[in-house]
């Protein structure tokens, strides 16, 4: 039985050309395992990402660091799953 749950996360730039420089300060915050890009509308995209954490861990923290990431406006958890 794993104690890692799956953390899906919808993020929103200010500057959509930095969206690698911005997924690499998001890496040094947690371990990325998947990410793609959600067309919002008008040109303007989402990232998406998944990252493991351990289970009972603080979601809203790490919710919180995202948001403080240079270039992410706006950071939202989608879902968490245990695995």
């Amino acid at each position: 039985m794993s104690n890692e749950v799956a953390v899906s996360m919808k993020i929103f730039l200010e500057d959509q050309g930095k969206m690698e420089e911005t997924l690499a300060e998001l890496g040094k915050i947690v371990k990325v395992t998947n990410h793609k890009t959600e067309d919002i509308g008008f040109g303007i995209k989402a990232l998406k990402i998944i990252f493991l954490m351990p289970d009972g861990g603080g979601v809203d923290e790490i919710e919180e660091k995202i948001a403080a990431v240079p270039n992410v406006s706006q950071a939202q958890v989608e879902e968490v799953s245990r695995l």
